[in-house]
């Protein structure tokens, strides 16, 4: 592990959201598509991305995703260690890679390998 990377809020209105969170933490974003809005807070990420059923539970609203080098390896182990698959790994873009489990006690891990990010 090798420290947080990204929280993510998955929101109703994309576009909305991107104006109050770019007031908000008085920045804009560098990375801005209708399927995800990402700004450099500090040299962490906050991301947002839409929500896909504003009825469902918000518990899953915000994950922390923690930077690894081998995020296949980090995911089986942290099965092997009790927890559960959510989102198996996946290459969602620029040979950034994201994966969630959920924890003995349900909650979300996420884990990303993302070249491109660098910690200010």
């Amino acid at each position: 592990m090798k420290g947080l990377r990204i929280a993510i809020y998955k929101v109703d209105q994309i576009d909305k959201a991107t104006e109050w969170y770019a007031q908000a933490f008085k920045t804009q974003p560098y990375f801005n598509e209708p399927f995800y809005v990402g700004f450099n807070i500090g040299g962490y990420e906050l991301g947002l991305q839409p929500d896909d059923d504003s009825n469902a539970d918000k518990t899953g609203n915000v994950v922390a995703y923690w930077g690894v080098d081998d995020i296949r390896n980090e995911y089986a182990r942290l099965i092997e260690l009790g927890a559960t698959a959510n989102e198996e790994p996946e290459n969602v873009g620029g040979n950034v890679l994201t994966a969630t489990v959920k924890d003995p006690f349900g909650k979300v891990i996420g884990l990303i390998h993302n070249p491109h990010f660098k910690v200010s």
